[in-house]
């Protein structure tokens, strides 16, 4: 057996098992090996029959014994009742109405006991636990008193509980896994992490560390196997990030000529100041202007910090220098956001920044051109938008006419060529799949300088990994005269308080957003009362019996573009005072005079959704508002909550929602392309910091990873599901 071979070449498997496998991604022995135990199950853990609490749920491991059904003398109902040992006593169990329990599980087997303990402290019992019988071959070793003996040792020992999908369960791993381990598949793994950096870090090499990984004596040394594939990991996409910046910094840009000259007239033309910490990352991007490779480089900013400023006085530096060689002409300047929302605005704002120092601006949304075409076109020319055709418009990108093209995906289409891009800006970057950053960045005659950029709070340890491939800059600042947000929680029946603050708020000629998890109403048959409420739905409702005097409108992610531009516009007017949305005014949206938001069903958002959503009122100098309304009220979520009206600082919200939860929980793992055991590593600063010096270390004296074949296939894998869309 070797790791490179099909599963199915050693294992016989039903059509079902071939697709659970295919599922979870699983094709070759290697990938079997990599499948790691989402958690490991304790036995002779602290739960014991020595201390069972009347009240409290608890989960054993042990045997049955003495199973036997009868029926009550009254009742007359069925009782299969029995004994439950572990290393500590034993306790006894009953399941009513369940006569087969008392042959459903061989009374030798080992098993895992779920359940609530009833009686008294004197005379517990359990009645109707889920018991679940554990593998032979998944039974720790060494957790019985003597090899003749079925009664468990005092200490801990740990057993590994699967990721499963149907057809493929934690046991079918168990076995197939002992397979594997009989066989000699792991002498002929190679191990990715060379020998000197395992050594320099105390790392366990890659036989030991699958083993104990899915045979661990101890959680100590399942500790110590996922620190060494969390390295791993991570040492792998730090190298991709590592040699992505590498061949970044080999390419030509355009250089940009008398960029400080520009970029300070520009800002001494606005009737704003700066913050400081705008001028430091303008600073920053000029400063990469004046090299000879590419900008590669990440804004990140909290909400309402301004980076659009930033975007702004880095671009008409950028097309008000000459291309090369040539007395006319000008360099151009690709701006793309992640929904038509938002590109739409931001083409308005650039408009604004514009009028008084005349630049050629156009605006291009609509999704892929096979299926929907664009339907939003427009110019702008001395400060008057007017709409224009869509074959005019690339006409006049590709002949340099248009200095500065704004827009969402369609950026990318091959139908839209430049004739000197220079300067490429991605709005919201993780929305993105990284092919379609790097299509854009590939539209130009030359490599074009790259900035990215995003609202999205993200912990200092997982910038560094996800984004290892570009320089940091960070607004940590917010413009002066901008009011601090209140955020409260509310309780459903104090709910006519929040509705009481936002008529306050319409009286004084104000808006509102009132934000919905769903657009549709759920279906009654299939659906509770406690299920999240629908926009469509409460528009209706609001209108009807709680704010009829109002004009609301309605905004989510299924209308058309067109009806999401006139949905915005009315709101932006002032015609609509409430507007009812889904999350897809989240990032961006900048309306000033809204200052109340109500976040309807809060628990279902994640934390740093729930900021972005709140930063929609925070656009202004009047007191913006922030009503949390949870459907439920179970003890993580309230606190979690908490945390948000507690703190209006993005960055400290990550920065603890990573150490409490970790960043797939705070961000979603697929969007990043790394796995749990990865996303737990960026709770460890140092290991990050490790992994990165380690890998620009062996970039540097290695860039094609010539003498680490083994560790070039891992980066390559990395690589590809990086850039896969």
């Amino acid at each position: 057996m070797k790791p490179g071979d099909p599963i199915e070449r050693h294992f016989r498997l039903t059509s079902i098992q071939k697709a659970a496998l295919r599922k979870l991604g699983l094709a070759t022995i290697e990938d079997l090996l990599y499948h790691f135990p989402a958690r490991y199950e304790r036995a002779g853990s602290e739960e014991s029959t020595a201390h069972l609490a009347p009240g409290s749920k608890v989960t054993l491991i042990g045997t049955l014994s003495k199973l036997k059904a009868r029926k009550l003398w009254k009742s007359r109902r069925n009782v299969t009742e029995g004994w439950f040992e572990d290393s500590s006593g034993k306790v006894k169990v009953m399941w009513f109405n369940q006569p087969y329990m008392a042959s459903y599980v061989p009374q030798s087997a080992v098993v895992k006991l779920s359940g609530t303990v009833g009686g008294s402290a004197e005379r517990p019992y359990i009645a109707n636990p889920e018991v679940a019988a554990i593998p032979t071959g998944a039974v720790p070793e060494g957790i019985f008193s003597d090899p003749g003996s079925r009664k468990l040792k005092a200490e801990s020992s740990v057993y590994p509980v699967y990721p499963e999908s149907k057809g493929v369960s934690s046991k079918w791993f168990y076995h197939a896994l002992e397979r594997v381990f009989a066989s000699d598949a792991l002498k002929s793994i190679g191990d990715p992490i060379p020998s000197d950096v395992r050594e320099r870090y105390h790392l366990p090499d890659i036989a030991r560390s699958l083993l104990a990984m899915h045979k661990p004596k101890s959680e100590r040394e399942a500790e110590g196997a996922r620190k060494r594939f969390a390295f791993e990991e991570i040492f792998a996409l730090q190298i991709s990030r590592a040699k992505e910046r590498s061949e970044n910094d080999t390419l030509a840009s355009f250089p940009i000529t008398d960029a400080k000259v520009h970029a300070e007239k520009f800002l001494s033309a606005l009737d704003i100041t700066p913050t400081g910490a705008q001028r430091r990352a303008i600073g920053n991007v000029l400063s990469d202007f004046g090299k000879p490779h590419p900008m590669a480089r990440l804004l990140e900013g909290d909400v309402g910090s301004g980076k659009t400023l930033v975007a702004a006085a880095s671009a008409y530096a950028v097309v008000h220098s000459r291309p090369p060689g040539r007395a006319s002409g000008t360099l151009q300047v690709a701006y793309m956001a992640p929904t038509e929302i938002l590109a739409s605005q931001h083409f308005q704002t650039f408009i604004q920044y514009f009028s008084h120092l005349p630049i050629n601006i156009a605006l291009i949304t609509g999704k892929t051109c096979k299926k929907f075409p664009s339907k939003v076109r427009q110019l702008a020319e001395r400060g008057k938008a007017t709409d224009i055709s869509r074959a005019q418009l690339l006409k006049w990108v590709a002949s340099g006419e248009i200095a500065m093209l704004v827009g969402t995906h369609a950026l990318i289409q091959k139908s839209v060529k430049f004739q000197h891009l220079a300067y490429a800006i991605v709005d919201e970057q993780h929305r993105f799949g990284t092919s379609q950053r790097r299509a854009l960045a590939h539209k130009g005659d030359a490599a074009p300088h790259f900035l990215s950029m995003t609202a999205t709070p993200i912990p200092r340890t997982l910038a560094l990994t996800i984004y290892g491939d570009l320089d940091l800059s960070v607004l940590d600042e917010l413009p002066p005269g901008r009011a601090k947000v209140s955020t409260e929680i509310i309780k459903p029946n104090a709910r006519e308080r929040a509705y009481e603050a936002v008529r306050r708020e319409l009286a004084a000629g104000r808006q509102a957003y009132v934000i919905c998890p769903r657009i549709e109403e759920p279906d009654p048959e299939k659906w509770n009362a406690l299920q999240a409420k629908s926009a469509k739905a409460e528009a209706k409702r609001l209108k009807k019996d709680v704010f009829p005097e109002y004009e609301i409108g309605l905004l989510h992610g299924a209308m058309s573009a067109k009806e999401k531009d006139e949905a915005m516009s009315r709101f932006t007017s002032g015609e609509v005072d409430i507007l009812v949305a889904t999350s897809v005014v989240e990032v961006g949206v900048n309306v000033p005079n809204a200052t109340a938001i109500l976040i309807e069903g809060a628990e279902r958002f994640g934390l740093a959704q729930l900021h972005q959503l709140r930063g929609r009122v925070m656009r202004s100098s009047h007191k913006p508002y922030c009503f949390l309304l949870p459907e439920t009220s179970g003890e993580m979520a309230t606190k979690r909550l908490r945390a948000v009206a507690e703190s209006d600082d993005g960055f400290k919200l990550a920065e603890a929602d990573l150490a409490q939860r970790g960043a797939g929980d705070l961000y979603g793992r697929s969007q990043w392309g790394v796995s749990d055991i990865g996303m737990e590593a960026l709770k460890n600063p140092r290991l990050i910091e490790a992994a990165r010096t380690e890998a620009q270390k062996l970039v540097a004296e290695d860039p094609l990873l010539s003498k680490h074949s083994v560790l070039a296939a891992r980066v390559e894998a990395v690589s590809s599901e990086l850039h896969s869309e």
